[in-house]
């Protein structure tokens, strides 16, 4: 049985000597807190060779979470609490974290979803120094996942994206296990913006652009049927913090006078294209049974063309393109309806060829879409957002916001 350090914690155990500690981010979780913890708590005493603290930290809730937290750590050995005033699993892992004293910080979601036996080859690397992140993995070989087909799709094509766009090269960035020295956590916090659920995977793309050492342990995981995560909000916060990311680029000057698209700036495009894609067609699915099949193109086509002028401004607005915002709302709209004949028309050639098969429908509209992206690109940037022609040093010119 492993035992916390004899230190007098009792007015703050967060000040024990241990070797890992573990946060549990919670909101209204009243109901399965107790049994939970309790059950995590018994698994490091009796299985876990390493002095470690469980510290439950209350997002705001407004059921009796923080009470019956604040009775477990009254009542518990190697248990704390940490109440905060807004909520964000982000926010409470970066609260926890920041103030730990532990050689190694780590996290999980109450609902205990991973088997508990892989804490130990998670943190054991980190401990060794022979890694700095560590995250547990339901897509790596030799996990073994019980969950619904949805939240499986999703997970793979969220996974997919990012290696496609931000060059991940790990294989999940959502599951709700991970690790990491405080030495990595004291470098990658004061870079990692989100305070939401994408906190789950910017500090690992930020831990591989620093050279960070990060390593992946298969779980077993079983999906929570009472799962608090809201898909559809979670899945658009991700896509934003994707497309901030993927323009976090050193800014620099352009050429005078150059027309020419630079590489960087086409792979960005590119990486944008796909994220817009995979929106526009989780958009499409999402309100098919509302809208059918016409009605949800119109309307996700529409976001997906506000999406891509924005994006461009936002990578051209060192051009003369800003003396022409008056021309860019009717073009924007020209070409949508350009967009939407376009996946319409495709819309309709795989609904003959294949009657309500909404697989052929997708491969349809990703083929139509594609071709609408590259369109769009090619327009606004030749006639809405021109480069500029000024000197880099007159006063009309403005610095390239290239992304960072």
């Amino acid at each position: 049985m492993t035992a916390l350090a004899s230190v007098d914690t009792d007015a703050d155990p967060r000040r024990a000597a241990v070797d890992v500690e573990i946060v549990v981010p919670v909101y209204n979780e009243a109901a399965q807190l107790a049994e939970r913890v309790t059950e995590l708590r018994e698994f490091l005493d009796s299985s876990f060779p390493f002095p470690a603290l469980v510290t439950v930290v209350d997002n705001a809730s407004i059921d009796a979470t923080y009470a019956v937290a604040t009775e477990l750590a009254d009542n518990t050995p190697g248990v704390a609490v940490m109440h905060l005033p807004r909520k964000g699993r982000g926010y409470a892992l970066r609260a926890a974290w920041s103030t730990s004293n532990a050689p190694v910080v780590a996290y999980m979601d109450v609902d205990l979803s991973t088997s508990l036996p892989a804490l130990l080859p998670l943190v054991a690397p980190l401990l060794s120094g022979h890694r700095d992140v560590a995250i547990g993995s339901r897509l790596a070989r030799g996990a073994h996942v019980v969950r619904g087909p949805r939240r499986e799709l999703i997970s793979r094509a969220y996974n997919l994206l990012l290696r496609l766009t931000l060059r991940g090269r790990f294989s999940d960035a959502q599951c709700g296990f991970k690790a990491l020295t405080r030495d990595a956590a004291q470098r990658l916090l004061p870079l990692v913006e989100d305070n939401e659920w994408f906190f789950d995977t910017e500090p690992l793309v930020t831990a591989e652009r620093l050279g960070l050492r990060i390593g992946e342990v298969p779980v077993d995981w079983v999906d929570d049927p009472d799962s608090r995560v809201h898909i559809v909000a979670t899945a658009a916060d991700d896509l934003r913090g994707v497309w901030r990311m993927l323009f976090r680029r050193p800014q620099g000057p352009r050429p005078v006078g150059s027309n020419e698209v630079p590489t960087d700036q086409l792979m960005r495009f590119g990486g944008v294209g796909v994220v817009s894609t995979l929106g526009y067609l989780f958009l499409f699915v999402a309100w098919r049974p509302l809208l059918g099949a016409l009605g949800a193109n119109a309307v996700a086509m529409a976001l997906a063309t506000l999406f891509n002028t924005a994006v461009h401004r936002e990578l051209s607005h060192n051009t003369d393109g800003l003396a022409r915002r008056g021309r860019m709302a009717v073009v924007a709209g020209a070409l949508y309806l350009i967009s939407l004949a376009c996946t319409t028309a495709g819309l309709l050639v795989a609904q003959w060829a294949a009657p309500d098969s909404l697989l052929w429908e997708l491969v349809a509209l990703t083929a139509a879409n594609t071709f609408a992206a590259v369109f769009r690109f090619s327009v606004l940037r030749a006639w809405i957002f021109r480069p500029s022609a000024r000197p880099v040093g007159s006063p009309a010119a403005v610095p390239v916001a290239a992304a960072r």
